[in-house]
């Protein structure tokens, strides 16, 4: 065969700049992140005892816990639903994206050595296990649903609003954001590897400046009125609001709020995938 006439099916070659995105590239290695989402949703429950069950177990305990330190103790309101309903809803939402941000934030170093063997997509992973991340959330979304079923039948809470059907831009909105911050935190420890002692400190610092445990309207008592903008300096915070909003009908937002929160998503995603094309090129040599 005559080597000029010679095509190849795929070609692989440096990128031009930090801006050269080939999204159509993750689309052809499909399998891959298909064959990576059932690698981790195995891994999640692989000897262990109860295996899925874990993920009804850490809610609920939790909340548990927090009921009785946040309500009972320390006598933190809850809009007026029962306290234990009102946190489970919160960590629903908190455990998905703290999940995700913890496994994206380790990418580089938990797969150097694939990373350094064989040719895909980097992007391949931090999207593999913020889907796969998906599944113990279903679990735990479908468990919190199974409680608020029990206290709306015995007249404890009120039938969810019509604004649930929006719950899937809510969890577009946490996965663009625990990307985004994830790829750039994986991106800097790469160079900086002290940085991944912060990272768990810095997952439980943010929960306590995210409503998990206590409503926005709290903050917003506590606040002078010219300080109120400061709660839209966290992107979660309307999506905590919305989501206690749609299913137990108490929270503060605004649409606009949301919007808000969905472009500085979208822009937080963006700005890591700038940096974290950037350091594929070259982490290998410093991870």
């Amino acid at each position: 065969m005559n080597n000029q006439n010679e095509k190849w099916l795929y070609e692989i070659s440096p990128k031009g700049n930090a801006f050269t995105f080939n999204f159509s590239e993750i689309w052809r290695y499909r399998d891959l992140l298909i064959m990576f989402v059932k690698r981790d949703i195995v891994t999640y429950y692989k000897q262990t005892i109860l295996g899925p069950l874990w993920f009804l177990i850490q809610p609920l305990i939790t909340s548990i816990v927090q009921f009785f330190i946040f309500s009972k103790i320390a006598q933190i309101p809850s809009d007026g639903i029962n306290y234990f309903l009102f946190a489970l809803a919160g960590n629903t939402l908190w455990f998905y994206f703290s999940d995700s941000f913890n496994a994206t934030s380790g990418t580089f170093r938990a797969n150097q050595n694939i990373f350094g063997k064989v040719y895909f997509p980097r992007i391949i992973m931090p999207l593999s296990t913020t889907i796969s991340s998906l599944m113990k959330f279903g679990i735990q979304f479908l468990f919190f649903i199974s409680v608020l079923t029990y206290f709306i039948i015995n007249g404890k809470a009120p039938v969810p609003q019509w604004t649930i059907i929006l719950t899937p831009i809510l969890l577009l909105i946490m996965a663009l954001i625990s990307l985004g911050l994830g790829m750039i935190i994986s991106s800097l420890t790469t160079k900086y590897k002290d940085l991944t002692f912060l990272v768990s400190f810095g997952v439980q610092l943010f929960m306590y400046v995210t409503p998990v445990v206590y409503p926005t309207s709290l903050v917003l008592q506590k606040l002078e009125p010219k300080w109120h903008w400061l709660i839209h300096l966290n992107p979660l915070s309307n999506v905590f609001e919305f989501f206690r909003y749609s299913f137990l009908g108490s929270g503060i937002f605004t649409y606009s709020g949301l919007c808000i929160s969905l472009i500085t998503a979208v822009f937080l995603f963006l700005l890591g995938l700038v940096i974290f094309n950037k350091t594929e090129k070259n982490f290998i040599d410093t991870v």
